[in-house]
């Protein structure tokens, strides 16, 4: 069957205040994009079952490969999904930054929705695990995301929202979502649709993606966290059970595409988006076999270059570093299981020879970080980006 477009409706509109400079007529009224329901639609098309096999296959050889290469790389791959997908948001700000604040140090703003995005990214996959994927889920993936002191976290919006134009009036937004209203019985339609067991994997994932930043259910972070619903949707069917498809990479290497991605499965072309997805997940894939096999190398690596002694801490650090790339000092006695100033030691040795570097030197709060595994998510996201611009040209 064609998928159905999302129809419009005309609804009041009224100004939340009067602040802020005249950009035109206030409409009284204003078109808002309903969302078709689909938790009992059927999806068949021909055109979208080669890349959808061809997705399953690549990402299944990621999946495979993960034990052989290295068991930190579950941990890797959940950040470099996560600070990409901010990255679209244009929220980024530098691993240096991201380390810091991941290590519990006071950062910039951009650092810790970062470390939010990590963390909304991580629930979400852990509870779709159970084999469900609930209201409850996202709504506390989304107040991991969002500041958990603002009221807005982790509840669905009660007010009209729009994408582009003005921040004070919808007349020239790019996207206006349904009204409010109808916001929870679109998104208890979508988890009927989420829950469901006979569609192809990434056709599933794809469409849900589409559909649940279409609702957009919050205020903000919807990008987010429908980003995060896919990674979910993969490890609910048992696609990914140790791995994250650092799918928001694409995404982020060609934005103009995504979003007219999304433009288009709202007008129906669901076949399309699909595609997208899945060739996105074979790009994707294809370059994360390629960052785990440089992570497998690094301990090697820097055992050649620090020389540490058997048993010695250095030598407990270096085994545990992919594991545990940022460092506080109580986390480095952890592993070292030594007196705080031999693991004081051992740290600054792997600084001197350039396998750790201080991303804060707070006194009360110091922060080391393994400059080669940061070094590897700057080259996974461009690699990936490389892949997408050569697949889609």
């Amino acid at each position: 069957m064609d998928w159905p477009a999302h129809r419009t409706e005309q609804r009041s509109w009224q100004a939340r205040d009067g602040r802020g400079p005249r950009v035109g007529p206030a409409p009284e009224q204003v078109a808002v994009s309903i969302p078709p329901r689909i938790a009992d639609l059927d999806f068949a098309t021909r055109r979208t079952t080669s890349a959808s096999e061809a997705a399953v296959i690549a990402v299944t050889h990621l999946e495979a490969g993960q034990g052989q290469y290295s068991a930190p790389l579950r941990e890797f791959l959940l950040r470099s999904e996560a600070v990409a997908s901010s990255r679209i948001e244009h929220i980024d700000a530098g691993w240096r930054a991201f380390s810091k604040s991941f290590g519990g140090a006071t950062s910039r703003p951009e650092a810790a929705a970062q470390v939010g995005a990590v963390r909304a990214l991580t629930g979400l996959i852990d509870g779709a695990a159970t084999g469900r994927i609930t209201e409850a889920n996202l709504l506390s993936a989304h107040r991991v995301l969002i500041a958990p002191e603002w009221e807005k976290a982790g509840r669905f919006r009660t007010v009209q929202t729009w994408i582009g134009g003005s921040d004070y009036t919808p007349l020239h937004a790019l996207y206006v979502p349904p009204p409010p209203e109808l916001v929870p019985e679109l998104v208890a339609d979508l988890l009927a649709f989420v829950a469901r067991g006979d569609l192809p994997i990434l056709v599933q994932a794809a469409i849900a993606h589409a559909q649940f930043v279409s609702i957009h259910p919050f205020v903000s972070g919807n990008g987010r966290i429908g980003r995060a619903l896919v990674s979910a949707i993969l490890r609910r069917r048992g696609l990914t059970d140790r791995v994250t498809v650092p799918l928001a990479s694409v995404m982020l290497a060609d934005t103009s595409r995504y979003f007219a991605q999304l433009a288009a499965y709202r007008a129906g072309a669901a076949d399309e988006f699909v595609i997208y997805l899945a060739l996105a997940a074979v790009y994707a894939s294809e370059a994360a076999i390629d960052s785990a096999r440089t992570l497998a190398a690094l301990p090697q690596r820097w055992r050649d270059r620090a020389r540490p002694r058997g048993g010695s801490a250095d030598e407990a650090l270096i085994t545990n570093l992919l594991a545990h790339p940022i460092l506080t000092v109580a986390g480095a006695n952890a592993i070292t299981a030594t007196t705080d100033s031999a693991t004081y030691r051992a740290l600054e040795r792997l600084v001197d020879v350039g396998i750790l570097d201080v991303v804060s030197d707070s006194k009360r709060n110091r922060i080391w970080a393994a400059t080669d595994v940061l070094a590897e998510l700057d080259a996974l996201n461009a690699a990936i980006g490389r892949r997408t611009t050569a697949g889609l040209s």
